[in-house]
């Protein structure tokens, strides 16, 4: 166990590279399927995924169009100039040899990333993203002596998002890696499924003692696919360095491994520089060369960005981190919950939609998809207005206005009164027929022993009373004028 004092005088140097799958038709250079999701293994190829002689790479537009979009989220320079190049290597899921990537000129320049972590942000500075063709998938089977080739991903188109060092926490990685997801998201370029591995994280972790003026030795942790991973790598990675560093041993600088089971990395092999790839230009696609006019007119459709969103929905008075959960909820599942609050015309309103998503319909929803049942959709903008309406006048209690909003998933073309009305959730508010029920029980013999404690000033009996309201008239009373009407009935 290190002591904290020697832990802290340590600090790690953090770098990431993404790879985001774009959500293209097709591949990006030839015209099979991009969409390998429950497929059987290669059959959504063709004789370009697969490297045969004779075959010539075309570059799929949507995906020069999916960069620049990526790009414009990162606040980076687009390339006007960009160009192709071989990378070499040799392994099962590359069967042409090579990698056709970019190197010397990206179609992403530099630009940043200012993640939240709570009240703060941490500015993350992109070094530059490229375009690049996917490799197929390896697998190895338990217990066999071979492994299996799945050539469905060949040719996925990529960005591969390149960050400078910039963090030096385990927090601030996740960080980063949320919010570039989300970026990614929201500009609309991927689908985003982490277990898919639509988003796969390469984290470059190395240590050094605080104020060295180098760098450790740095190892990288390969394709972590979730934010989790990314912060518990991060942590395990800088105290197995530290370790290894007070025991005065070297750090290799290697590729390893994420185990998920044991929560731990494991060397996988050494690390590669550049030069072992032997990179030359790409002889068969000529360079792209962007116009103002092209980057223009991609611009002026870039959808809101979460940092927008943020400013928007905190603006209604909603805390930072119910926006937090918002944000990112919709870009895991495609909801609608930010839309919904902003959709809101007072911030009492949007409060009361963003507090009613965030403590009520997350969980519900969560509940109903473990079980595998529906959770149907979520309500319109304008049903949570009718909703609110109905609580701020009394007609519905704190738990009825839950339950309402719940059955108005399942019966969203439903008049969210009328669905009420139909449920027995509206509370009466009729102040003659609840003076005649608040007389009828006041006068029951077994009540008079609790409105005596209250004329005597123990102002808890009238809980019990307005129990008994409650239940006389199947829970449709509204519990604050039954009080009230005790009070006056009873003359204190």
């Amino acid at each position: 166990m290190i002591p904290k004092e020697v832990f802290d005088s340590y600090e790690p140097t953090i770098g990431i590279e993404c790879h985001v799958q774009f959500k293209t038709k097709t591949k990006l250079f030839s015209g099979a399927s991009n969409d390998d999701r429950d497929v059987t293994p290669n059959t959504v190829v063709s004789p370009i995924c697969f490297g045969l002689p004779g075959t010539l790479p075309v570059l799929n537009e949507s995906a020069v169009e999916f960069a620049v979009r990526a790009g414009l989220a990162l606040n980076a320079d687009i390339g006007m100039f960009s160009s192709f190049d071989r990378k070499h290597y040799f392994y099962p899921d590359l069967p042409k040899g090579y990698q056709i990537t970019q190197l010397d000129h990206p179609i992403v320049l530099t630009g940043f990333i200012d993640a939240p972590i709570g009240d703060t942000l941490v500015r993350v500075r992109i070094h530059h993203a490229h375009l690049e063709e996917d490799a197929g998938k390896s697998t190895h089977p338990a217990g066999a002596d071979y492994s299996l080739v799945d050539f469905n991903r060949a040719g996925t188109p990529l960005l591969e998002i390149v960050s400078e060092p910039d963090m030096h926490s385990a927090a601030e990685a996740k960080a980063y890696a949320q919010e570039l997801y989300l970026l990614m998201k929201y500009a609309d370029v991927t689908h985003g499924d982490l277990s898919r591995g639509n988003m796969r994280f390469d984290v470059n972790i190395s240590v050094a003692k605080k104020g060295a003026k180098e760098w450790g030795t740095r190892a990288e942790v390969k394709n972590l696919n979730s934010f989790r991973a990314v912060e518990r790598a991060v942590e395990y990675e800088t105290k197995r360095q530290i370790e290894l560093l007070e025991k005065g041993q070297a750090v290799k600088q290697e590729t390893r491994g994420w185990v998920e089971a044991t929560q731990k990395t494991v060397s996988q092999r050494s690390k590669e520089d550049a030069m072992d790839y032997r990179y030359f230009p790409e002889p068969d696609l000529p360079p792209l060369v962007l116009t103002d006019d092209y980057v223009e007119n991609i611009k002026s459709t870039m959808p809101k960005l979460p940092a927008a969103l943020r400013a928007e929905i905190e603006a209604k008075g909603i805390d930072q981190k119910t926006a937090e959960t918002l944000i990112l909820r919709d870009a895991l599942t495609g909801s609608a919950y930010a839309k919904t609050v902003l959709a809101q015309a007072s911030n009492e309103a949007a409060k009361f939609t963003a507090n009613f998503i965030a403590n009520r319909d997350l969980s519900y929803v969560d509940g109903l998809i473990k079980e595998d049942k529906s959770a149907g959709n979520l309500p319109s903008g304008e049903a949570f207005a009718a909703v609110f309406a109905l609580r701020m006048s009394g007609e519905l209690s704190s738990n009825n206005t839950d339950a309402l909003l719940f059955a108005l998933r399942h019966n969203p073309q439903k008049n969210p009164r009328s669905l009420a009305e139909e449920l027995g959730y509206l509370q009466e508010n009729d102040s003659a027929a609840l003076q005649e029920i608040v007389a009828k029980i006041l006068a029951e013999p077994a009540n008079q022993k609790a409105a005596s404690d209250i004329k005597k000033g123990e102002m808890r009996a009238i809980g019990f009373l307005v129990g008994q309201v409650m239940k006389a008239s199947r829970g449709k009373a509204n519990p604050a004028s039954v009080q009230e009407l005790i009070r006056k009935q009873l003359g204190v």
